[in-house]
């Protein structure tokens, strides 16, 4: 493993790469948002939002939404530009109670809403054959998410599909290609965390069209044919997290007192118990957690400097999200164990080797003193 000399990521962060300088392709990447012409961009999502309004009596936009930090950040920007949004949001089994409050609290600030929910049991055999075929819980998710809200702009005859930050530029992308504003298939298809599925590729796995439909989109030709444009917000707008968190705050949003769930902040995922888990896969998989993903984003933004994040990750540790762990095992109809036998099965051995006394532990790992256990 080499880790990136100014934040505290791997290069076995999937489309992260190290250059020879020893700075990974996420820092370089936020390097360059000081040389964008941030008036310009602006001035495009005016452009964007004028032709959205032009086109359609109805609704403007379409909207996906959680209820997080984020989603009030877009909400509350669209609002600014006269749009009238749909917000529409796929309802996570493990929603939170917390998680209910702030979507409460952002259909509030005036927009109309469609809380979308999926058959449970349907979710739940998705969920687990995605987790033993891949080691991810969150395929069902990411296809929902990126699936029903261009399916209701298609029906409803919506021409514009605004999402959030776009993950490719905020946390790296090894072809640059993907990391302008456009959503497309082939973004998708490399950065839409369903390991490059559609839910075409489930229904050789024992599953149904009519079981799996809400999973499926549009057509690109559907797409193109109703001139749909799918964009990221934070292609227009400069983004960050304590930024959206304190917009957010403005309107009502509330962080979670009890701390943070998973990670480092207590602002971001906090409206689903079982993403906690999506994220602690990353450790069985690539040797490291969502607490450094946090980091490297404060340490980015100058909120906070390397040395300290280190101490803040040795003072953590693996941050196992058990009582999670032990929610999301019950709603896929399996024991704990059986569970934590899958993830086994996907701890990846080119990054983790077996000590003499049976503990498992990383080579060149961040922390030299780290207690492997």
């Amino acid at each position: 493993m080499r880790w990136c000399s100014q934040c505290v990521l791997p290069d076995t962060r999937p489309n992260l790469v190290i250059g020879e300088d020893g700075v990974c392709n996420a820092c370089k990447s936020h390097g360059t948002k000081r040389e964008i012409d941030w008036a310009a961009r602006e001035r495009q999502f005016r452009d964007v939002a004028d032709r959205a309004r032009t086109t359609n009596s109805g609704h403007d936009c379409v909207i996906p939404v959680s209820g997080g930090k984020d989603s009030t950040w877009q909400v509350v920007k669209c609002l600014e530009y006269g749009l009238t949004p749909l917000c529409v949001t796929w309802r996570p089994p493990g929603r939170t109670a917390i998680g209910q409050r702030n979507l409460d609290n952002l259909i509030r600030l005036g927009v109309d809403h469609i809380d979308y929910a999926i058959s449970p049991k349907t979710e739940a055999a998705f969920t687990l054959r995605a987790f033993e075929k891949f080691g991810s819980t969150a395929v069902p998710m990411h296809t929902a998410i990126f699936s029903i809200p261009l399916t209701i702009a298609h029906r409803f005859g919506i021409p514009l599909v605004i999402w959030g930050e776009n993950s490719a530029f905020e946390y790296g992308s090894a072809d640059e290609a993907h990391t302008g504003f456009k959503l497309d298939a082939e973004w998708l298809k490399h950065y839409g965390v369903t390991h490059g599925t559609t839910a075409e590729d489930w229904l050789d796995e024992g599953f149904t069209r009519k079981q799996l439909a809400s999973y499926f989109g549009p057509s690109a030709a559907d797409m193109g044919e109703d001139e749909i444009r799918a964009v990221f917000l934070g292609y227009y707008f400069e983004w960050d997290a304590e930024e959206t968190r304190k917009v957010a705050a403005e309107h009502g949003f509330e962080a979670d007192t009890g701390g943070a769930r998973t990670g480092y902040w207590d602002f971001a995922d906090i409206d689903d118990d079982f993403i906690s888990i999506h994220h602690w896969m990353k450790w069985y998989k690539f040797g490291f957690t969502r607490l450094f993903d946090n980091l490297s984003i404060d340490i980015r933004n100058g909120r906070i400097s390397r040395d300290d994040a280190i101490a803040i990750i040795q003072k953590i540790g693996e941050d196992r999200p058990d009582s999670d762990i032990d929610k999301l095992a019950t709603f896929l109809g399996i024991d704990r164990s059986r569970f934590l036998e899958i993830a086994e099965t996907f701890r990846n051995t080119e990054v983790w080797q077996r000590r003499p006394d049976g503990a498992w532990a990383m080579p060149n790992f961040l922390i030299e003193d780290w207690t492997w256990t």
